[in-house]
């Protein structure tokens, strides 16, 4: 499909510029017009797995070099990603950096922009859709909802080792965190419930899990604290998943709205209980 911009000022990818730019959760709609930009100016895209691969269709004339990280899966080095960037800016490409998601969220952006400026390669950030928020939007499961949470806490699922973050106050987490949202934690989450739970959160507390976000295939499971690591397990879910921890989830009884665009009811219109129309208050 032939997109046209409109005739806004669009910025110009310029020689020997990359550009940081994130590619959304899955869904090539949730693609942003700067990234579009960027894609048909590009001489070369490194991008990552979480790409997808519609969305490099709208750059035929690019270059494309793959740049996946998968846990657990061979993977390039970081520092020879970064490097390459260096090198193809400084061979004078018009340089794209295709990360999934936001490219300052969990996805190491900020260590290839450093890398980047420190080689004295201009660069821009093109922030994207970050699969916390759009994932669980499409699983109808709200972030942030007046009578749930005023606050809501982004954590990673292990460290830079690969193992359960370690360095993370989950007391803290367990008692100031009203709804945590967490990114590649299926590998980990047995450990990062069970420290939750042991840092006083509720065994029962709501919890979902949503596999390959926003694309046709996603697939999201309503679980509890105590027995998300089992019924992940029993349900056969992979990542990528993003998960949810908090009161939101109930939400989803109501707001699935993927479910009702097939026809399907809504299986409780009040799953809070406040037995109040939800704009009143």
């Amino acid at each position: 499909m032939e997109t046209t911009l409109s005739s806004h000022p669009w910025p110009e990818l310029q020689r020997g510029w990359v550009w940081l730019c994130g590619a959304g959760p899955g869904d090539p709609g949730l693609l942003t017009l700067h990234a579009l930009n960027a894609l048909r100016q590009a001489d070369v895209i490194v991008y990552d797995a979480l790409v997808h691969g519609g969305i490099l269709d709208w750059a035929p004339q690019a270059e494309l070099i793959y740049a996946g990280k998968r846990g657990g899966k061979p993977s390039a080095k970081q520092r020879d990603i970064s490097l390459r960037l260096v090198d193809l800016a400084r061979a004078g490409k018009r340089v794209l950096r295709l990360k999934g998601g936001d490219p300052f969220v969990f996805g190491r952006g900020g260590e290839e922009a450093q890398t980047l400026v420190q080689h004295g390669i201009p660069i821009r950030i093109v922030p994207g859709i970050t699969a916390g928020i759009a994932g669980l939007a499409y699983a109808g499961i709200p972030v942030t909802h007046r009578d749930v949470n005023q606050s809501v806490t982004f954590l990673t699922g292990h460290d830079a080792s690969g193992q359960a973050p370690t360095a993370l106050d989950w007391a803290a987490i367990a008692r100031g965190s009203q709804v945590i949202v967490i990114y590649m934690g299926i590998k980990h989450i047995g450990q990062i419930a069970a420290r939750l739970i042991a840092a006083g959160r509720n065994p029962s507390e709501p919890v979902a899990v949503t596999t390959t976000a926003t694309l046709d295939d996603q697939r999201t499971l309503e679980t509890t604290l105590a027995t998300c690591a089992d019924d992940i397990a029993a349900a056969g879910l992979e990542p990528p998943a993003i998960i949810c921890v908090g009161m939101a989830v109930a939400l989803r009884q109501a707001l699935d709205w993927q479910a009702q665009a097939r026809g399907e009811a809504p299986r409780n219109t009040d799953p809070l209980d406040r037995r109040r129309a939800a704009e009143a208050g």
